[in-house]
């Protein structure tokens, strides 16, 4: 059974501040937490699982302490799941460890711009994971990857994709010597672009877009023509056009 202070604490874990001071996240549901499970890169610190996902996946329950690992119930789980419905499991993790390092030349990358929607970071990141995208770069004010609704919607390519939280600015200076290609609402059409084999590719915020200061520093501005009357893409669909036009372009 579930301790009251168990339950605070993966509670507490719904806020960034206390996920950062911690150094974990909250990955929930059969999907998500087995995949997370599968790799040796990441921690897991607790379980709480209803008993028939406990012995359904007791196979990769056995690198963890038996004395963090709690058989619950549904009435429990609905006390610290964040879903409407909570899924079976619920699991605290150590972040994954990010490459600073990032070798970016000769790859396709991508930049968010003050991305906000969970949702959207989520799905972004599990597009890039699909076009094998290895890294995307965030700009501080971007929400956090660890959201818990970020986690869910990533389905675990969160495992394969590294994201980095910078300055955009300094970091453009600093990469100067690679194409950044600022995505808009005009330039040139994704559809006539050359191959390309390197280039960070920037997204910008849902409502706003991308900043005057990072679309001016941008290599070249593009854009994914409409063909009716929509004032906008969302961020994620139209990161998906992108990607799969720039890396299928034959």
């Amino acid at each position: 059974m579930l301790s009251k202070k168990i339950v605070k604490y993966i509670q507490s874990l719904s806020h960034k501040k206390f996920r950062d001071e911690q150094g974990v996240f909250i990955a929930e549901g059969p999907k998500v937490v087995s995949e997370f499970l599968s790799t040796e890169r990441i921690k897991c610190n607790i379980i709480c699982a209803e008993k028939e996902w406990l012995l359904e996946y007791k196979f990769l329950l056995k690198n963890i302490n038996p004395a963090n690992i709690f058989e619950t119930d549904e009435h429990w789980l609905k006390s610290i799941s964040l879903l409407k419905t909570p899924n079976k499991v619920v699991a605290v993790f150590n972040k994954i460890p990010a490459n600073e390092n990032q070798h970016l030349s000769g790859k396709i990358s991508l930049m968010l711009d003050d991305l906000q929607d969970p949702g959207n970071m989520g799905t972004i990141i599990r597009i890039a994971d699909w076009f094998a995208i290895e890294h995307i770069i965030c700009s501080k004010h971007s929400v956090d990857c660890y959201n818990p609704k970020v986690v869910q919607s990533t389905m675990g390519s969160l495992l394969r994709v590294n994201l980095i939280y910078t300055d955009l600015k300094l970091f453009m200076k600093k990469n100067k010597q690679i194409p950044f290609y600022a995505s808009s609402l005009s330039g040139i059409s994704v559809f006539k672009l050359p191959k390309i084999t390197e280039g960070i590719f920037l997204i910008g915020n849902e409502s706003k877009g991308l900043s005057e200061e990072i679309l001016k520093s941008a290599s070249q501005t593009i854009t994914i023509p409409k063909a009716g009357h929509a004032e906008s893409l969302n961020a994620a669909v139209a990161t998906g056009i992108i990607l799969s036009q720039v890396v299928f372009h034959s």
